[in-house]
């Protein structure tokens, strides 16, 4: 920690912990995975046995950060952290909070990061894949956040900014870094800069009850705002949440293994997608036990959705290429989902990235795909991709195997059901496929 920012901390530390007679303190959420459960059940934390309540200049410029990292000290290792209610908190300064354990943080107010996109563009915690960074960094042991407030990420002068320079580094609004054992409910997420929630080097993390929104008000649209992604982490369950974005529900990134998502209403989304991945040709990339079920998809470009990216280097947009990575995607479950206007129920790729159907076949996916099911899909596709309402896709039958479809009822607003199937065994997917080369869209 920088010498000022200590100062500050141990100067607001007499103010930020205190008794607050007449304020509260929430009852922890008791967090119950139905119908599934995780691979390793979460152990209840214990009681905690002291209570520190956040100060805040309560003036929606000042920086309440010394205050909010005193009491993150004061009731660390067994103490319960409160943001008041009828309070308004102003965060202006990258906090590394990865020293926590056994903390309950209580947020009932609301949190508004500050504007200063130098500041944070210089200062925020850089995360290695995909240029992502954070505002903050959350981590340690048996670490329970709830409380039913906001956390705002002021995203809308990072889409203008963004729409001016595509090299912008946008932090994203909740960064869950190395945090093993906890569970994150019952909070509103509203106008990330980039993405709402990043979950790395994690595991058996709860996340529950999650409320996202935050689109844009002018003509730059909120780019890259997935709801969630999970990279380098183990045992990550999503579940009973609402996410209204315009990018990937839930994405796995790189090497998320036993995950599960399950009760989920999703609207404007590209989808529960896995990937992309094989993005960086000097990496492997897994990602394997993945089960999603029971999900309400609306207004998306995808469903259900795998990506990978083809053998050889290719460029999605300026800011983003790869291509050549190595790897598996295995034993893969989307269960039940419901769909409406979404462009492919369904999506299998292996040349993310890559516009050349012609060069994708000749440098297929080094990473393979198999043992994925898709099963219970009922709906509607939008008209996006008349007469198709899927696209199973693979760049190689070599690295593309055991995929499965039953019991798939989605038809187009004209009525049909095709799904473009390519370099898969059509005998696995009980779905109306045509052979017909659409592309690899």
């Amino acid at each position: 920690m920088q010498l000022s920012m200590l100062l500050l901390v141990q100067a607001a530390s007499t103010f930020a912990v205190s008794l607050h007679r007449g304020k509260h303190h929430s009852p922890r959420p008791s967090i119950v995975t139905y119908p599934h459960h995780p691979t390793v059940p979460n152990q209840p934390s214990p009681p905690r046995t002291r209570v520190c309540y956040v100060e805040s200049h309560n003036d929606s410029v000042t920086d309440d950060s010394p205050y909010i990292l005193s009491a993150l000290h004061a009731c660390n290792n067994g103490g319960h952290v409160i943001f008041d209610a009828s309070t308004k908190y102003t965060i202006g300064t990258a906090l590394d909070m990865t020293f926590l354990r056994s903390i309950d943080i209580d947020i009932q107010g609301y949190i508004q990061f500050t504007n200063d996109t130098d500041y944070w563009q210089a200062h925020s915690f850089k995360q290695i894949f995909q240029n992502a960074t954070t505002f903050f960094e959350l981590g340690g042991e048996d670490v329970n956040v709830y409380g039913g407030g906001t956390l705002d990420g002021n995203g809308q002068v990072w889409y203008d900014l963004y729409a001016q320079d595509i090299y912008t580094l946008r932090p994203i609004l909740f960064g869950t870094v190395g945090l093993h054992a906890g569970t994150i409910s019952n909070l509103n997420l509203i106008y990330s800069p980039q993405y709402y929630n990043w979950v790395a080097n994690s595991s058996n993390v709860i996340f529950s009850d999650i409320s996202i929104t935050g689109f844009s008000s002018s003509n730059n649209t909120a780019k890259n705002t997935d709801g969630w992604d999970t990279y380098r982490s183990d045992g990550i369950t999503i579940q009973n949440s609402v996410v209204n974005n315009g990018d990937d529900c839930v994405s796995f990134k790189p090497n998320s293994t036993n995950m599960l998502v399950q009760n989920m209403h999703c609207n404007g989304s590209h989808g529960i997608s896995v990937g992309s991945l094989g993005q960086y040709a000097w990496e492997t990339d897994y990602v394997r036990n993945i089960h999603v079920y029971n999900v309400s998809m609306s207004n998306a470009t995808d469903g259900a959705r795998i990506k990978v990216w083809p053998g050889a280097p290719s460029e999605l947009s300026a800011d983003l290429q790869g291509g050549g990575g190595k790897g598996a995607v295995t034993n893969i479950t989307y269960d039940t989902f419901f769909v409406r206007n979404v462009d492919y129920a369904i999506e299998i790729t292996q040349c993310y990235g890559q516009k050349n159907t012609t060069l994708c076949k000749q440098n297929p996916s080094a990473l393979t795909i198999s043992d994925v099911y898709f099963r219970h899909f009922q709906g509607t596709s939008s008209k996006k991709y008349l007469p198709l309402v899927g696209n199973l896709v693979c760049s190689s039958p070599d690295v593309c195997s055991d995929i499965y479809a039953s019991d798939i009822n989605v038809v187009s607003p004209n009525g049909t059901d095709l799904f473009t199937c390519f370099n898969i065994d059509q005998s696995t997917v009980d779905v109306n496929c045509t052979d017909l080369d659409l592309g690899y869209n």
